[in-house]
């Protein structure tokens, strides 16, 4: 790990632990040291540009939840400590809304979802992110629907002129990291499932997964078989039949003790012109940023989880239809 703490055994270990450092250990002003001073962080929900931007957002985040816990499930990476090195974090949060914040008034609920980030780091110090929460799950836990929660966003945060704008390829910003992964088998070929079932070929699903594959979506929704994976994709992209989909970076790995994995980040371009999971179609445009990680085994494609942010497809559809 050269270039990082000694006190990190791996790229996992770095990323699991500055996680737990910063959020649990309330080590947030490390921030200013593993988070270089002008990180590209990207959400569905905005583009914040620099660390302080950074700091500000976890603080107000510990204010609304402060017993709020990040287990890491998997890390998924590629690069090396030398030439940098991308990871792909999965966690499950754990939350109580015990104060009024970003999701208004406190309900005293007890929250369970999950986030992915894409992480690239070099020399102790992450430089750029692509972090999506599942809003889905988290709104749903205190009440809300998604699309209620971001009309009520938008009204809270000021309006339509003067709210915070979801990211979108207008708004994006360039930064250091140009790479898009490795070139590993099991990413190739995860990448090619996702290709092909965005494409309308659903068929790839019964021959590409376990017909006992355990399947996690947007909402906190885990399915078993082919069924639910087919539904999932299916109603979104009915939503948005003629959007482009591109894969914006992929990485396979083979560890000892894991399976065979893959980590892929996704985008769809285009307009809300389909009934799917997003209903009345609106013809409006949408971004959708999206990660998607997957296990294989001897039988297929054995757990698959997927997250993009439901909530801020229907703000930038509300922004646009009022």
């Amino acid at each position: 790990m050269q270039g990082f703490d000694p006190k990190f055994r791996d790229f996992p270990d770095y990323i699991i632990g500055i996680t737990k450092e910063i959020w649990e250990d309330r080590g947030i002003a490390t921030l200013h040291q593993y988070y270089s001073e002008d990180i590209v962080v990207r959400s569905p929900g905005s583009v914040v540009v620099g660390n302080k931007g950074v700091i500000a957002a976890t603080m107000a985040t510990l204010a609304e939840f402060p017993d709020r816990t990040l287990l890491g499930e998997d890390v998924i990476w590629s690069g090396t400590p030398e030439e940098g090195m991308l990871s792909s974090h999965r966690l499950l949060s754990t939350a109580t809304h015990l104060n009024d914040g970003m999701y208004g008034a406190a309900t005293g609920k007890k929250l369970v979802y999950r986030i992915m980030a894409d992480c690239h780091a070099i020399n102790n110090q992450i430089n750029d992110e692509w972090l999506v929460r599942d809003q889905g799950a988290i709104v749903r836990q205190m009440g809300w629907e998604p699309k209620q929660y971001a009309a009520d966003l938008i009204e809270r945060e000021g309006g339509p002129e003067h709210c915070v704008q979801p990211m979108t390829p207008r708004n994006d910003q360039t930064g250091p990291y140009k790479g898009h992964g490795n070139d590993n088998e099991w990413g190739r070929k995860y990448a090619a499932i996702l290709t092909g079932i965005m494409s309308a070929d659903m068929a790839l699903i019964p021959q590409e997964y376990d017909r006992a594959v355990v399947s996690h979506y947007p909402g906190g929704v885990q399915g078993h078989s082919h069924g639910p994976v087919d539904q999932f994709w299916t109603g979104l992209r009915a939503s948005f039949p003629n959007a482009a989909f591109r894969v914006d970076h992929v990485i396979g790995r083979e560890d000892p003790m894991m399976p065979p994995r893959a980590a892929v980040r996704w985008s769809l371009t285009g307009k809300h012109d389909g009934w799917g999971s997003f209903g009345t179609p609106t013809g409006k445009d949408v971004y959708v940023l999206g990660i998607s990680h997957a296990e294989f085994g001897p039988w297929g494609l054995r757990r698959e989880y997927t997250l993009f942010d439901e909530a801020m497809i229907w703000k930038q559809l509300l922004l646009q239809t009022g």
